[in-house]
């Protein structure tokens, strides 16, 4: 493709021939290969425009970069593209070179603290059942239909995004259900990508070692809304204090959703258990598999997701019926007459969800262990807060590492420990290695009791010390729990 179509609508000064034909894109100066167009992004550890020489040395056709000056003699033949901001200009170009592939299907995003996973997830199987062809982002897996491709972040880059989305119009999607992570939209990794419709979940305590403040985070949900176009809708958690806030300045059409104040999809819990609840979703009665009260939200914004993607309604109750929690959510394994349930719970907001749906269904007589740990370079504020709910809300609790990364594992549950009373860590084991903490929640666990292992869900590694090795919490719940 030529330079003039892939700078197409951007605001940017060139110097060289804008004829050139440029064969790929790249952010990193390590693959640029003859025929490349280099954009030289500033990230919170690396700038790009350091590497411009190395990219021209390795063939770079022309530069995108954000300072004229990077440019030297010599470099004639290369054309350089000076821009305001070279990560949204990326999005941009990308979105230009792979011919704009969000357009060719509906392409809904989901954001919010908890939820999205289960969300993209379901709505993906949902589609597919309705006899759709359906791409899917997310946390845990990237599909095309039923083909699963690898997964980096929750959100990709854009050129991975843009590459992706393609491969989904080349194979026939009409839709595609995507995470939309706060990073992302700081990041400007969905500069270019044009959504169909939003979802808001909600906002909690999460991120804030890369947000800082909790002003910032939640600019950074509401950046997402405010892009979005006018031919679009929005679908909001009117019950979460800043559901409106979310949509306040978006072109989108805008719905609401909620279980407590009553929007365009209302949701009422008529009965629970382990094995599912029955609803009311707008006036009709319906069975679903899922257990608790955020499930209950993330439901009723795939039903109401799905009838504004243009489902019919009858037919929506009937599929919600038949799906099932999505791995790592809610997840539960028996053995020995116990219980155990694994979640990726791994914010306050998250555990508190689940201890109160395990106890609003748990007998008296049925004890809660809980096993948490929280991850290393991370947000280290919600630590203590995780350690507390976990104490209030179980009859006993093990603390233990979940990935501590680059961190030692004794500082991360120092700093969870600092959170608990002299009465809470009497009731407290701290066991840092997860395997141990696991086998010791077994033990401790008598005949009818639940064991919830939270903080990893899906993931089927632990990172320590930059290396990832094999973990897998269900794994190790249905070694110890194994009848013997």
């Amino acid at each position: 493709m030529k330079l003039k179509d892939i700078i197409k609508g951007i605001d940017c000064k060139v110097a060289g021939d804008i004829e050139l034909e440029v064969k790929d894109i790249q952010f990193d100066s390590r693959k640029v290969t003859e025929g490349t167009l280099f954009v030289a992004q500033r990230g919170t550890k690396v700038d790009g425009h350091d590497f411009i020489g190395k990219a021209v040395e390795q063939g770079a056709v022309a530069v995108v970069c954000e300072e004229s000056g990077k440019r030297k003699e010599g470099n004639k033949k290369v054309a350089f593209v000076e821009v305001k901001d070279s990560s949204e200009a990326l999005g941009l170009m990308v979105a230009n070179f792979y011919r704009h592939p969000s357009r060719q299907l509906k392409l809904i995003g989901i954001t919010g603290t908890n939820g999205k996973t289960t969300t993209v997830t379901l709505l993906h199987r949902m589609f597919r059942l309705l006899g759709h062809h359906v791409g899917l982002v997310s946390t845990i897996v990237n599909k095309i239909d039923e083909e699963e491709l690898p997964t980096g972040h929750t959100t990709p880059d854009a050129l991975e995004l843009n590459q992706l989305l393609r491969k989904m119009v080349d194979a026939g999607c009409d839709y595609c259900f995507m995470e939309v992570s706060s990073h992302a939209v700081v990041q400007k990794r969905i500069a270019g990508v044009e959504f169909a419709g939003g979802i808001f979940s909600n906002i909690t305590h999460d991120h804030l070692d890369f947000h800082k403040t909790m002003a910032n985070y939640i600019a950074a949900k509401k950046g997402f809304f405010d892009a979005l176009p006018k031919t679009a809708w929005a679908l909001t958690n009117i019950d979460d204090k800043n559901g409106r806030v979310m949509v306040q300045n978006t072109r989108a059409k805008v719905y609401t959703y909620g279980l407590q104040q009553k929007g365009d999809f209302h949701c009422r819990i008529l009965e629970e258990g382990f094995e599912g609840m029955h609803l009311s979703i707008n006036g009709q009665e319906v069975w679903c598999r899922l257990v608790g009260r955020f499930n209950a939200y993330n439901l009723l914004a795939i039903y109401g997701a799905a009838v504004l993607s243009g489902a019919g309604e009858e037919e929506t109750l009937r599929l919600l019926s038949t799906l099932e929690p999505a791995p790592g959510r809610f997840q539960y394994v028996s053995g020995r007459g116990i219980t155990a349930i694994i979640d990726y719970a791994h914010t306050p907001d998250a555990l508190q969800n689940v201890i109160e749906t395990i106890d609003a269904i748990r007998r008296p007589t049925q004890q809660l262990i809980t096993v948490v740990g929280c991850g290393g370079d991370r947000d280290k504020t919600k630590r203590p807060e995780m350690a507390q709910i976990g104490a209030k809300g179980s009859d006993k609790l093990v603390l233990t590492s979940d990935n501590p990364r680059t961190e030692q594992p004794e500082s991360i549950l120092d700093d969870m420990e600092a959170g608990l009373s002299a009465e809470q860590l009497s009731h407290t084991v701290r066991i840092t290695d997860r395997r141990q903490a696991i086998r010791t929640a077994c033990m401790m666990a008598r005949e009818g009791d639940i064991i919830l292992i939270a903080g990893k869900g899906h993931e089927t590694y632990q990172e320590v010390n930059g290396v990832r090795s094999h973990f897998d919490d269900v794994e190790e719940a249905e070694r110890e729990l194994k009848d013997f």
